[in-house]
């Protein structure tokens, strides 16, 4: 279950933002009309995860010398499943608070982490300014504020300029986040349009931090981590299923 996009009612006929809402609305049905919807049973979700587990120890993380103490997520279009997807796949009392930009209309924001609360168990949380961060909990960028960090390891929500045409920006995040936490960090791109995050991500990796962006084949649109890959700035591309089980590794990697 979960919606791939939360978009707000078209106004009315008459309505000075009639015309660009409607078209944000058929523009968004034509593209989940080409997504693909994929059941699985539960003994085939077991093997499943035993193959990713299997397959992310295989692939040998690359050795670092820098503890992860953060992870940032910045998701648009189509997000909010593979967000679920991922939240879902981690163990309760992740080591690392994760910080999370979503692309949604406004009024919607407190439904989603709402679902994602109690659809993964997981403390998830909209973010509030000045509040100190805990490890395994997730917090989201309120709507039309940006979301970042303070050096005292405190959330930090700014009206400052809007980047990318967008307030909360996944840019803003990320700069953030490589600014108070140098290469102790992960900074993952999902599903989305635009290119929103994607010259911040390809900083983090120069930096030293881990990045993550999401594959083609499952992302819904391949636009934020698409960017963020033709920059080489993920050091991994991965399916939604093998993000968590990469973060739980990158965990215990001393």
């Amino acid at each position: 279950a979960g919606a791939l996009a939360i978009i707000e009612k078209p106004f009315g006929e008459g309505h000075p933002h009639s015309k660009e809402t409607q078209n944000d609305l058929v523009q968004t049905v034509k593209l989940m009309s080409e997504v693909k919807v994929v059941r699985r049973w539960k003994r085939e979700r077991e093997r499943q995860s035993e193959a990713i587990d299997k397959k992310v120890s295989d692939k040998g993380l690359k050795k670092r010398d820098k503890k992860i103490k953060i992870v940032a997520i910045g998701a648009s279009t189509g997000g909010p499943p593979i967000i679920q997807t991922i939240l879902s796949g981690l163990k309760k009392g992740y080591s690392a608070p994760i910080l999370v930009v979503q692309h949604i209309s406004k009024g919607f924001l407190e439904g989603l982490v709402e679902w994602l609360r109690q659809s993964t168990g997981l403390p998830v949380h909209i973010a509030k300014h000045g509040e100190e961060l805990l490890p395994g909990h997730i917090y989201f960028a309120r709507d039309d504020y940006h979301l970042g960090v303070d050096k005292d390891g405190r959330l930090r929500l700014s009206r400052e300029e809007i980047e990318n045409g967008l307030r909360p920006s996944v840019s803003y995040l990320f700069r953030s986040i490589m600014n108070s936490f140098d290469g102790e960090a992960v900074g993952i791109l999902l599903t989305g349009m635009g290119k929103d995050g994607a010259m911040e991500m390809k900083m983090m990796k120069d930096n030293g931090a881990v990045t993550i962006a999401q594959d083609r084949e499952s992302s819904v649109v391949y636009g934020m981590p698409g960017e963020a890959v033709r920059l080489d700035g993920a050091t991994y591309v991965l399916s939604p299923e093998e993000i968590a089980p990469t973060l739980e590794a990158l965990a215990r990697v001393e």
